[in-house]
């Protein structure tokens, strides 16, 4: 026993520290015979089974004093066996959580008593004795490893020695040693099975070879490389759709005296493939020959005079009518799909052949057949005009929820009986005729095919192809089972990316098209599984399939309340088309294909019916569109808000989550804002908040209730309806996602000063300033501005002075997005508007002045905008306005002065307003030419730029140069006409800066004539 928990045992640890034995299929084994071993000890050998160990076995055990009953002393927490030792001690003592066994009869009956807790109690108790006959014999009979001659001796002392414990101890340690013995035998039974190859192992052998290759004499082989240098992140260089199958690789290997060996390496082994050639075209012919013989036999191409046809199944083919229906599609559609498990791949190169078409293109093929997993790998080369075909899908279509195919380790490690069941189902599957593929269809659909096991033994007994080719035929009770299968297994990622591989979805959507109802809805909702990645929806779009799936949601029943049996059919087709929609949605090209085929008015119908089962993938496709301009003006003109407010207050929650994920991407638009004030969606919003649990359902709403809040009509009802209470009360603990709709919401409601009052009181200003920490892009730049609004205040103010709130607004200034950069500017400016010692706040941050100086270097219109904003800011105090003048703020803000943006123009202009009050800086943005693009910034039609301007033209005009500058380019006229405007600020400036102008000007005169 000990040497096969030492060798075969698989353990976390290595040696004898503290491992624990791994829960594997081995383990497991091993624990049941060593249980089995013991309980069966007392009754076969009980002269042995009284025999007292000579140390206690001793573990932790989860077994409770409850469980000893007869034959036991219990005392509290402490139990002890009747039976005792000739020491007196008892043979089995459970102190506390501590057990000690001292005799196999003990033992035996311990696991009685353990019951389901047996397997755990034997663990527990070999961990803990890593080598249990030193405990039970002595250390002399201890596992050694090498050479062990202490048998040899043993039976030397009992033939000197008449000792009968020695007699005992040999006997122990024979039956020992016998189930030793049996343990590493079953053992290498399990591990013969679990070996398999993976992708390292091949690549190390290749490696070792490929230093024995060359061409020199003393080499074994001339050569040895792969067929692909293409590998993917698995490490495999097989395609996807033959990694499927277990196939990791394929080799070309040339000996010295033969002609080349071709190689395929799976996981399953390593198989010498078949090759033949032809005339006009090179071709290999991978066919596994460990294989090949059980289900076909090669046909010489020189005798038989074909190139094509070199495999003949043995086997019937899955039944009469898939063969007549793939023969007539043969004659049509050039050999796309049979149900002949050949694969013939027309292109110009190898690499081509085996590595996975690039994103947005696919292989152009003269003929495309698809073969099982237990038939051919071929790779057909000829010089045909086939190239790459670009299919014209742009990179621009974006994909919210990409997924990768998972690569699962291909290991066979103690499969179930469903996988052996269904690999039996297999060949009737295979074999049959129309009668006996139903019945083992329905056989198959009788196994839980939600178990990745079985849905893996479908793919790798090759009856995925099969029920591929069972949807081409005419049998319609074939075509529903193979399609109740493949909806139930489509929901594996493998297998999703395999049936679209295998041209699964273009006979899919043509079954859309079939009169038999049943028939159409599983195709849809078949379809609704495998469309989740890009190429899957792009191929339902290409051969007409959003056409047909919009044409499913045509149904009279629309809002009936009760319906019949025809009606109860329509609906249900409705619902499989707008799930397979939903899927389909979520590319922009789909997204507009739904549109222009009509989707967007039956959508609008469907949303009437008050079934949740339909209405989730109706609300479903329509929030995935909404991303889209037309999309949401569509749903505001069709009425739909109503609809989805309604929907709102529905008991579903997955409902509740698409119409406020809808209402989220709609509100963009003011109107929709305020339908869904006016249809009373701000109340439902509000209470769905206390639903903390849901956070998708969270996510939806505070990013609807964010939109919404932009209004100022509806910041008024959230305050009515304690909306920012429950949002401030959020913001802890949340996932990203939810803290940047949260804090964007608060951010837009806090535009009012009664609600940055209602933060404060709510305890809302340190979690917001905390979140100043966090690394989200989004989140930052709407915490940035909710920070920034509740500034305002000067109560508030205090509370993130005291946080250090402004340094860490001050550092986001060195964050590399832009929109944070803008944002923390803005934020910036309230604080030093209202920090008690705005001046001496900003001067501690050391190189603070110099950081915000440098941004007027960007290229973003909004960072320059908000960074002039804070300059003018900072230049009110006198010492820092002096600081940023030798940080060389002047030239940098007249080098912007050329701009036409209205925003920018209205706060550089504030900014050099205050920046001409220290020294000479008036003088120098006349010399940096800043002065005449301001006189244009008076044409603009923006009051605000009108303000600020002319107050940065009445600084800038005490200057006498500047004078002359403006007046050259026609000041005076455009002052006069704001002379008379109704801002005051607006009045006294004009009139300054024409007073200063017409002073220079009386000066002149008066100098020149006297």
């Amino acid at each position: 026993m000990g040497v096969a928990l030492a060798r075969a045992a698989q353990w976390t640890a290595a040696g004898s520290g503290t491992g624990t034995l791994e829960i594997t299929p081995l383990n497991e084994s091993l624990l049941n015979q060593i249980i089995k071993f013991v309980e069966d000890f007392s009754a076969r050998h009980p002269r042995e089974a009284a025999f007292v160990f000579r140390e206690p076995l001793e573990w932790k055990t989860r077994l409770g004093c409850s469980v000893f009953e007869e034959g036991y002393e219990i005392n509290e927490a402490t139990v002890q066996s009747e039976a005792k030792g000739k020491d007196g001690q008892p043979l089995l003592l459970l102190t506390a959580s501590t057990l000690r066994v001292r005799s196999f009869d003990q033992l035996s009956c311990l696991l009685q008593i353990a019951m389901e807790e047996k397997l755990k109690e034997a663990q527990a108790c070999l961990e803990a004795n890593r080598d249990p006959i030193v405990k039970i014999l002595g250390p002399e009979y201890g596992t050694v490893e090498g050479e062990d001659m202490f048998m040899l001796n043993l039976l030397d002392k009992v033939k000197k020695d008449d000792d009968p414990e020695t007699e005992m101890k040999m006997k122990i340690f024979l039956l020992l040693h016998q189930l030793d013995l049996q343990l590493l035998n079953n053992s290498l039974k399990h591990i013969s099975q679990d070996v398999r190859l993976n992708p390292a192992a091949i690549n190390n052998e290749v490696n070792l070879l490929k230093n024995f290759s060359g061409k020199g004499e003393d080499t074994v082989l001339e050569s040895l490389e792969y067929t692909s240098d293409y590998t993917f992140s698995n490490g495999c260089r097989a395609p996807p759709w033959r990694q499927v199958h277990g196939e990791i690789c394929y080799l070309v290997i040339k000996p010295h005296d033969t002609d080349p060996l071709y190689v395929t390496c799976s996981t399953a082994g390593v198989f010498l493939n078949g090759v033949s050639s032809n005339k006009g075209c090179r071709e290999y012919f991978y066919v596994l020959k460990s294989i090949i013989h059980q289900h076909m036999e090669v046909v010489d191409p020189k005798v038989s005079g074909q190139s094509q046809n070199l495999y003949d199944f043995t086997e019937k083919n899955v039944c009469e009518k898939a063969k007549s229906s793939a023969t007539r599609r043969r004659s049509i559609d050039k050999k796309k799909l049979e149900p002949s498990m050949n694969f013939l791949l027309s292109c110009n190169n190898f690499d081509d052949a085996m590595s996975f078409p690039q994103q947005g293109r696919e292989i152009s093929c003269n003929h495309l057949q698809y073969w099982s997993s237990r038939t051919v790998i071929l790779s057909y080369f000829c010089k045909t005009s086939g190239r790459f075909e670009d299919i014209s899908e742009s990179s621009s279509e974006t994909e919210e929820d990409e997924e990768q195919p998972v690569r699962h380790q291909e290991g066979n490690t103690d499969l179930p009986s469903e996988y052996w069941g269904i690999q039996k189902l297999a060949k009737y599957l295979k074999g049959g005729n129309p009668t006996a593929t139903v019945i083992a269809l329905c056989s198959m659909k009788d196994f839980n095919l939600a178990q990745e096991t079985c849905q893996l033994a479908i793919r790798d007994t090759g009856c995925l192809e099969v029920l591929i080719n069972l949807l081409d035929t005419e049998e319609i009770k074939c075509q529903i089972g193979s399609l109740k299968i493949l909806k139930e297994i489509s929901q594996n990622t493998l297998i999703r990316h395999a049936i679209a591989y295998l041209g699964g979805l273009q006979i899919m959507v043509k079954i859309l098209d079939s009169p038999d109802k049943v028939l159409k809805c599983l195709a849809a909702e078949t379809i609704a599984n495998v469309a989740r990645f890009k190429e899957a929806r792009r191929t339902v779009r290409q051969h007409g399939g959003i056409k047909r799936l919009v044409g499913l949601l045509e149904c009279v029943s629309v809002g009936s309340i009760s319906l019949t049996p025809y009606q109860a059919k329509d609906t249900e087709i409705a619902r499989c088309g707008a799930l397979a929609l939903w899927s389909c949605s979520k590319s922009i090209k789909n997204k507009e294909a739904i549109r222009k085929a009509g989707g967007i008015p039956l959508l609008a119908r469907w949303l009437k019916c008050s079934r949740a089962n339909i209405l989730t993938p109706v609300v479903g496709t329509l929030q995935e569109c909404a991303s889209e301009p037309s999309y949401r003006l569509a749903i505001r003109t069709e009425g739909m808000i109503e609809n989805l407010v309604k929907n709102l207050s529905s008991d579903h929650e997955e409902l509740q989550m698409h119409c406020a994920s809808a209402i989220f991407k709609c509100a963009e638009d003011k109107e929709t804002r305020d339908l869904v004030r006016q249809h009373g969606g701000l109340q439902p919003l509000s209470v769905l908040l206390g639903n903390s649990e849901n956070k998708q359902l969270l996510a939806a709403v505070t990013g609807a209730i964010w939109k919404c809040a932009i209004s100022g009509e509806n910041v008024s009802k959230f305050r009515e309806y304690k909306a920012i209470e429950a949002l401030v009360g959020l913001l802890t603990d949340q996932p990203e996602e939810v803290l940047v709709n949260i804090v964007g919401a608060l951010g837009e409601c806090c535009q009012e000063p009664i609600n940055r009052t209602i933060i404060r009181k709510c305890g809302g200003i340190p979690p917001l300033v905390k979140l100043l920490t966090r690394t989200d892009q989004a989140l930052l730049v709407n915490v940035t501005k909710a920070v920034g609004a509740c500034a305002r205040e000067p109560e508030n103010m205090m509370i993130i002075d005291r946080l250090d709130g402004v340094r860490l607004l001050w550092s986001l200034l060195k964050n590399p997005n832009p929109d944070v950069q803008a944002s923390a500017a803005w934020a910036i400016c309230p604080c030093i508007e209202n920090a008690k010692d705005a001046g001496e706040m900003v001067r501690s941050f050391v190189g603070g002045l110099e950081l915000i100086v440098n941004l007027l270097k960007s290229k973003n219109k909004e960072v320059l905008a908000s960074v002039c904003a804070a300059i003018t800011n900072i230049a009110k105090d006198e010492e820092n306005l002096a600081v940023i003048t030798d940080h060389g703020v002047i030239p940098l803000l007249s080098k912007l002065a050329n701009t036409n943006n209205d925003k920018l123009r209205r706060h550089l202009a504030e900014a050099i307003s205050h920046c001409c009050m220290w020294g000479s800086n008036r003088v120098t943005f006349g010399e940096t030419k800043a002065v005449a693009p301001l006189v244009r910034y008076l044409k603009s039609n923006d009051p605000s730029v009108h303000r600020a301007t002319a107050q940065a033209l009445y600084q800038l005009s005490e200057d006498p140069n500047n004078c002359i500058t403006m007046h050259e380019n026609g000041v005076v006229k455009l002052l006069l006409a704001m002379v008379g405007s109704t801002d005051e600020t607006l009045q006294e400036a004009a009139a300054g800066c024409i007073a200063n102008i017409r002073r220079l000007a009386l000066a002149t005169e008066k100098a020149k004539y006297g």
